[in-house]
């Protein structure tokens, strides 16, 4: 597209900023301290550029608190493929596994889950509809298979784990995220469901929402995030 010269024949008019009524500027901050706006705000956003519209919803939050569940809530109820982010864990001999000074791998260390390896497989997945996705045993810390995941040119793609918020940044630059969420559960709750979990372990949940919050995740209960995502398929179509 051609550039538009910004004065064309005859004299310049200055166009107004508000073609009716009073000039009322609006300041780019309001009084007080100034309060940085994290990437999404309460309800879905969705972004504009990149490959198509928007597609990728990502899902975080701590162990228990119910990501799987509504991730499988949300593919039953609209088609919505998933990719399961727990997949790309580093396996055991990777050079790049963060490891303590005796050796022993870090596997609460965000560098243990491999996010370039992530956004590959979602950008693939949404320009071709097709990806093969790792299958991790957590057990073995080890690659055991791979499955393919197909998508639709109108799906929402659920790509959800613990470590999901970390994508935000990468997805949103390429113009692939639709939104974030941090799933939250009432504490008791979440802590009764992580019983029943890998004990070992031990990440803060605190920690987890607010580094999720931090890097551009939107926090909502199980119920609220499902309410809301489905209301993509009226804003994407």
């Amino acid at each position: 597209m051609s550039d538009t010269p910004a004065d064309s024949s005859g004299p310049a008019v200055p166009t107004p900023t508000h073609s009716s009524g009073p000039v009322v500027p609006t300041p780019t901050h309001s009084s007080g301290p100034v309060v940085p706006t994290p990437t999404h705000s309460s309800g879905p956003v969705v972004h504009s550029g990149g490959v198509g519209r928007p597609r990728i919803v990502l899902i975080t939050g701590p162990s228990g608190a119910g990501k799987s569940r509504l991730s499988e809530r949300l593919k039953a109820a609209h088609g919505w493929p998933i990719v399961r982010l727990d997949d790309f864990y580093r396996e055991l001999d990777d050079p790049g596994l963060p490891r303590s000074p005796l050796g022993i791998p870090d596997w609460d260390h965000p560098d243990s889950w491999n996010a370039e390896s992530a956004v590959d497989s979602l950008r693939s997945l949404v320009e071709t509809g097709r990806c093969e996705l790792p299958v991790y045993d957590i057990g073995r810390s080890a690659i055991t298979g791979h499955h393919v995941v197909t998508a639709d040119s109108e799906d929402v793609i659920l790509a959800e784990g613990l470590f999901a918020a970390r994508l935000i940044a990468p997805l949103t630059d390429e113009g692939l995220l639709a939104d974030a969420v941090c799933v939250c559960r009432n504490r008791w709750t979440t802590f009764t469901l992580r019983l029943t979990r890998d004990l070992s372990e031990r990440r803060d949940e605190p920690t987890i929402v607010g580094d999720a919050v931090a890097l551009g995740a939107r926090t909502a209960s199980p119920k609220q995030a499902e309410q809301e995502l489905a209301s993509l398929i009226s804003s994407a179509t």
